[in-house]
C-alpha cells in the first residue's frame, strides 16, 4: 500500500504518522511554502507537480493506490488538481478537512466569499486591523491606504503588502493569553481571517468575542464535486486501509 498525502497541515503531518505506525508506505508533499515545516515521518517531497496532468503521472510512477487531500482548506488549486489526476488514473480520493469554525453567542462576524471582499469591508468596520490571512494574497489588501494592518505570518512576506502595515512573524498553535496581548498592545479594533477551522489559530476569535472586535471570515472554497470528505484524521486513517479500489 503506497498512500499519497498532500500535506502541509497539522492533519496531514498526523495522518501520515498514523499511517506510517501502521506499516504503510507514506509519501507527503507539501508546497514548499514555509521556509522550515515540520516534517512529517515517511518518504517527503516538497513542491508542485505541474498540474493535475502531472499529478496523474507522479501518482503512476510510484504506484500509488491511494490519494489523500489534506491541503490547507484554502489550498483550492491542488485540490481540482487532485480531483482531476484521480479521475484519470482511477486511484480513490479523499479530502481530509477540519470542520469549519461555528460563531457563538456575542460573535460578531462578518462573511466574505474572498480576500477582496474582506479588503472592501475592513474600512467601514475600523482603523487597525489584525490581518491573519498568512502571507499568500496580501495583494488584496495593497489599495487599503487609510487602514493600519498588523500582517502575522510565519515567513516574512513578499510584495505587494497594505501602504501602512506592521509585520509579525509568529507561527501557531497560539493561547488564548497571547491573543488577548496582541489585540492589547497593537489597538486592535477589526479582526480579519479565513474559516481555518482547527484548535491552533481559533484562539483569537474567542479574544475578538472577549474584546467586542469584529471579525471579517472569508468562507472555504468548496470541495471538487464527487469527492468523499472525512472529518477527522481517524476517519482518513480508517479510509486509507479499506480494501481494493
Amino acid at each position: 500500500m503506497h498512500v499519497l498525502i498532500l500535506g502541509g497541515t497539522t492533519e496531514g503531518r498526523r495522518l501520515a504518522e498514523t499511517l506510517d505506525a501502521d506499516g504503510v508506505r507514506v509519501t507527503s508533499s507539501l508546497a514548499g511554502r514555509v521556509a522550515a515545516p515540520r516534517l512529517p515521518p515517511g518518504e517527503v517531497r516538497v513542491g508542485g507537480f505541474g498540474g493535475a496532468e502531472g499529478l496523474a503521472r507522479w501518482v503512476r510512477e510510484h504506484q500509488v493506490d491511494r490519494v489523500i487531500d489534506a491541503t490547507h482548506p484554502f489550498a483550492g488549486t491542488i485540490s481540482f488538481h487532485a480531483a482531476r489526476a484521480a479521475a484519470t488514473t482511477h486511484v480513490p480520493l479523499l479530502a481530509l478537512r477540519r470542520p469549519g469554525w461555528t460563531p457563538v453567542e456575542g460573535d460578531d462576524w462578518r462573511a466574505v466569499d474572498s480576500l477582496e471582499a474582506a479588503a472592501r469591508a475592513v474600512p467601514e468596520l475600523g482603523r487597525r486591523v489584525f490581518l491573519t490571512t498568512g502571507r499568500m494574497g496580501l495583494a488584496a489588501f495593497a489599495e487599503v491606504a487609510d487602514v493600519w494592518f498588523l500582517v502575522r505570518s510565519v515567513d516574512p512576506p513578499e510584495p505587494p503588502l497594505p501602504p501602512r502595515a506592521e509585520v509579525l512573524l509568529d507561527r501557531g498553535p497560539f493561547t488564548l493569553e497571547g491573543e488577548r496581548e496582541v489585540l492589547r498592545a497593537y489597538g486592535i479594533d477589526v479582526l480579519v481571517t479565513k474559516d481555518s477551522g482547527g484548535a491552533a489559530t481559533a484562539p483569537k476569535l474567542t479574544a475578538a468575542r472577549e474584546a467586542g472586535i469584529p471579525v471579517v471570515i472569508v468562507c472555504r472554497p468548496p470541495v471538487p464535486d464527487g469527492v468523499p470528505v472525512a472529518a477527522t484524521v481517524e476517519e482518513a486513517a480508517a479510509w486509507a486501509h479499506r480494501p481494493g479500489r
